[in-house]
């Protein structure tokens, strides 16, 4: 900061010695004018440390600030993928609905040829009640999570928001330890941690120079009414006119309990860095391996609900179908492995929008995108349709929005 390294403000004195009272008048041959101006010079390289030291502490903030846009984008992107696992969960449960109507009627008809049993028929009714119950309290859940998101991108909650569209994840995974590596260099949080260390050791060296005294240079200029004389070349204007030059150090008598205490709290201060810097490389170390165990987790369950347990469930859907149309097999059979299948689909649901929040989670460490925002996933078999509206807010709108305004 360059008003660190600047010279403390000069002092200027005015005077009026010798004044007689109660008239207020300058007393003959002692009443004087004077002005005063004096300049204290900090030495030993004092205005160096501290301008180090305000550099510093300035970096440091600015580096805390871009973590908090980060943490801001974090925070958004996590209200993003809550609501696309909402609009996923709803249109599941509306499929589910439509399936359910269908089985209503299935049961409806066995029972009027006198093959299925009443019980049946408002079994499978209540289920399609359920259901409308279930969509209306996701509908419900979907605006809370919608002005959630609106306002921590500081924007006007839309009553009709579109469903949203998740990104194109990377396909491959980066190594954990390069994105350790990647958190520690360039995490904003970690810049800002390093720069109050050099702040501190600065600090300690502009204490540890406090000790030595700081020279004072002053000018000083006087006039009073002049005296008569006799000497010819005495000047006609009546006046005196002098003239006083100071030069001057502060002695630091209190150093034992003024200076030494400052070297003291600045090495205190110093430490208590260092440690804060080494606690933010631990925990972000250890932050990163979480958020990557979060993803490969996600990743690795989405697989096996798509090439396993959800064709398993659907057939067995299909299975049970058919041996309740010939009367092998319970009402309730059918029932469950359709709420199994629709259980599957709303925990894969889920597990999308875990490998959003861990990718998000991520970018925060790391200081940078790792996701391509603006393109969407190439396979689109278990999404929702992409809406045509140009207001669908997508993962690309979110980061942009939230990594401009910050915190509100």
């Amino acid at each position: 900061m360059p008003g660190s390294r600047r010279l403390p403000d000069p002092q200027v004195q005015l005077g009026f010695m010798n004044y007689g009272v109660p008239s207020l008048r300058p007393m003959e041959t002692l009443g004087m004018n004077q002005v005063q101006i004096t300049q204290m010079l900090p030495l030993n390289g004092k205005l160096a440390a501290a301008g180090r030291a305000a550099d510093a502490q300035a970096a440091a903030e600015r580096s805390r600030a871009a973590d908090t846009r980060w943490e801001q984008r974090a925070s958004a992107a996590a209200a993003f993928y809550d609501l696309y696992q909402l609009d996923r969960s709803i249109e599941v449960a509306r499929e589910t609905r439509r399936l359910m109507q269908d089985l209503a009627s299935i049961a409806e008809s066995m029972y009027r040829v006198g093959e299925g049993r009443q019980a049946d028929v408002l079994r499978a009714q209540v289920e399609v009640a359920r259901m409308d119950e279930e969509i209306i309290r996701m509908r419900a859940m979907r605006e809370a999570a919608s002005a959630r998101l609106a306002a921590l991108l500081d924007r006007p909650v839309e009553p009709a928001l579109p469903p949203v569209q998740l990104p194109s994840y990377p396909a491959a995974l980066p190594r954990v330890d390069s994105l350790q590596r990647a958190a520690a260099a360039s995490r904003p949080m970690i810049q800002s941690g390093e720069q109050e260390v050099r702040a501190a050791e600065a600090s300690e060296l502009l204490a540890r120079k406090e000790i030595w005294p700081d020279f004072e240079i002053g000018v000083q200029y006087g006039q009073r009414r002049a005296v008569a004389s006799a000497d010819p070349t005495a000047m006609s204007s009546g006046t005196d006119r002098m003239a006083s030059l100071m030069v001057g150090a502060s002695v630091p008598i209190f150093a034992r309990s003024r200076q030494l205490k400052m070297r003291e709290e600045a090495v205190a201060m110093r430490r208590m860095a260092s440690a804060d810097l080494a606690a933010m490389r631990s925990d972000t170390r250890g932050s990163v391996a979480e958020a990557f165990a979060d993803l490969s987790r996600a990743r690795a369950l989405q697989l096996l609900y798509r090439t396993t347990i959800l064709p398993q469930a659907e057939a067995s859907v299909t299975s049970s179908l058919s041996a309740y149309r010939v009367g092998s097999v319970p009402f309730m059979t059918v029932l469950d492995s359709r709420t199994t299948v629709n259980r599957f689909r709303q925990e894969l649901a889920a597990l999308e929008a875990d490998e959003g929040r861990a990718w998000a989670e991520l970018e925060m460490l790391v200081g940078r995108s790792l996701v391509d925002s603006t393109s969407e996933p190439p396979d689109s078999r278990d999404l929702p349709p992409a809406p045509t509206s140009p207001d669908v807010p997508t993962h690309s709108s979110i980061s942009r929005d939230a990594s401009r305004r910050g915190l509100r």
